[in-house]
C-alpha cells in the first residue's frame, strides 16, 4: 500500500473535530485576496487618499479659523487631525468589503440600500440641517443617509437591470427607473440637486450599458429634462444655484472665490501654508479643496489629481470588458461612475464651469460620511472587480453576451 498521501485542494475552512464549529483559514483568505484584487485600483485609490491627506492639511488652519468663535477657538490642525481618524477608519471599511465575494457583495449592497431608503425618508422628520440643507441624522453620530445610498443605489439598479437576462419580460426598466424617482424625490425634500443629478448620471449609465432600446432611453431622458426644468420653476435652492453661475456671480460668490483661490498658485503653488486666499474660502476642507489644492501646490498638482481619477476609471473598465457577467458589469460601471462622476462635477464647480453644488472631492476632502462611504465604495467595486489571474474566460465578454439576447430575440 503506497504511503504517498493524495493530493488534497487547498481547504479555506476546516473543522478541528467533528462537533467544532468552522473555522476560517484567514491566512488563506488573504493570499487568494491579494492574488485576485485589482492592485493597480488599490494603489491609485492609496495614492489620492494621500493627496487628500496633504490637501486636508494645508486647508485645515482656514477651516479652523473660519469656524472659530469667540467662546471656541479650533485648534489649526483639528480638520488634519479628524481627517486622519476619519481615512484610518475607511481605509479598513474598504479592505473589509473588498474581501467580500461577488455573492455577498451584492447582498451587501441590496440591504444597504434598503436600510439608506428608510433612513433618507426619515431625514425630513427627525433630520437636522447644516448650512441650509437638512441631509443629516444623528444616531448618536453624524449619518448622512445619501452618502451610503451612492454605492448601494449602483449595486441595486445593477441587480435589478441584470435580472433581464433571466427573464427577458420583466419590467427591470421600469422598476429601475421607480427606484430613481423615490430617490430623487427625497432628495429634492432635503434640498439636494447635486446628489439627485448624481444618482440620475448613475442611472443613465447603467441603463445604458444594459441594452436598453435607444426610443425608450430618448423618452426616459425627455423626462429627466422636463423634472430638471421643472426643479428649476418649483425649487428656489436649484433657481438660485443656477442663475448665480449663468449670471457670472460677483467677487464674494463661493465659486468665484474657489476660482481665484485655483488660480493664485500659478503652474507650482505658494507652498504648503503659505497661500492666502484660502483663509476666505468657505468649506476649503470639503467642497473647494481642489482650490486650496491649486494654491498651495499649484495647477500642476491639480492636473495630477485629475489624471489619478482619469486612470482609475480607466483601470476599472479594461477590468470590466471581457467580463462575461452582467451584473458584475453594471455593478463595476454604476460604482466607478458614482465616484467619477463626484469627482468631476466637485472639479467643474471649482473651475466655475458647473453649478455649485455641495459635493466633495472623492477620497480627498475631509469628511465623516463621505471618506467612510466613499471607502465603501472601493471596496465593493474591488470585491465585484476580483479575478482569478489563472482562469481564462471562454466568452469575450459583454459584448458577445449582448449580442446572443439580440438573436434570441
Amino acid at each position: 500500500m503506497s504511503s504517498v498521501k493524495p493530493y488534497i485542494p487547498h481547504q479555506r475552512a476546516r473543522r478541528t473535530g467533528p462537533n467544532a464549529p468552522l473555522q476560517i483559514d484567514w491566512r488563506a483568505e488573504l493570499r487568494i485576496w491579494w492574488r485576485e484584487v485589482d492592485r493597480v485600483a488599490l494603489v491609485l485609490v492609496l495614492l489620492l487618499m494621500l493627496v487628500g491627506t496633504g490637501a486636508v492639511a494645508a486647508a485645515s488652519p482656514a477651516s479652523a479659523s473660519r469656524l472659530s468663535t469667540s467662546e471656541v477657538r479650533l485648534d489649526d490642525f483639528y480638520f488634519f487631525k479628524q481627517h486622519i481618524v476619519w481615512q484610518t477608519l475607511g481605509i479598513g471599511v474598504m479592505l473589509g468589503a473588498s474581501m467580500l465575494s461577488r455573492e455577498r457583495a451584492r447582498q451587501a449592497g441590496v440591504l444597504l440600500a434598503s436600510a439608506m431608503l428608510v433612513l433618507l425618508a426619515l431625514v425630513p422628520l427627525i433630520g437636522f440641517e447644516v448650512n441650509g440643507a437638512q441631509r443629516w441624522i444623528n444616531l448618536g453620530f453624524s449619518l448622512q443617509p445619501s452618502e451610503f445610498l451612492k454605492p448601494a443605489f449602483a449595486i441595486l439598479l445593477a441587480w435589478i437591470l441584470s435580472l433581464r437576462l433571466r427573464d427577458p419580460d420583466l419590467p427591470v426598466l421600469g422598476f429601475a427607473s421607480a427606484v430613481l424617482v423615490l430617490v430623487a424625490m427625497l432628495l429634492m425634500m432635503q434640498p439636494n440637486l447635486g446628489d439627485t443629478m448624481l444618482f440620475a448620471g448613475i442611472w443613465f449609465v447603467l441603463v445604458l450599458l444594459s441594452g436598453v432600446s435607444v426610443q425608450r432611453l430618448s423618452a426616459l431622458v425627455g423626462v429627466g429634462i422636463v423634472g430638471l426644468t421643472a426643479a428649476y420653476f418649483l425649487y428656489d435652492n436649484a433657481r438660485h444655484r443656477i442663475d448665480s453661475f449663468l449670471g457670472g456671480g460677483t467677487a464674494f460668490d463661493q465659486v468665484d472665490l474657489a476660482e481665484r483661490t485655483l488660480l493664485a498658485g500659478g503652474w507650482t503653488g505658494t507652498g504648503l501654508w503659505l497661500g492666502i486666499r484660502k483663509m476666505n474660502l468657505p468649506e476649503a476642507h470639503t467642497d473647494y479643496i481642489f482650490s486650496v489644492i491649486g494654491e498651495e501646490f499649484g495647477l500642476l498638482a491639480c492636473a495630477l489629481v485629475v489624471i489619478l481619477y482619469l486612470a482609475l476609471l480607466w483601470r476599472v473598465l479594461l477590468r470590466l470588458v471581457d467580463e462575461d457577467n452582467l451584473f458584475a458589469v453594471l455593478a463595476g460601471s454604476g460604482l466607478v461612475a458614482a465616484i467619477g462622476g463626484q469627482a468631476f462635477i466637485n472639479i467643474l464647480v471649482n473651475l466655475q464651469l458647473f453649478p455649485s453644488k455641495g459635493m466633495t472631492l472623492p477620497l480627498v476632502s475631509y469628511g465623516g460620511s463621505s471618506t467612510i462611504a466613499m471607502c465603501l465604495t472601493v471596496g465593493l467595486l474591488l470585491a465585484i472587480t476580483r479575478r482569478n489571474p489563472f482562469l481564462r474566460r471562454e466568452t469575450p465578454g459583454l459584448k458577445a453576451m449582448l449580442e446572443r439576447r439580440e438573436d434570441a430575440a
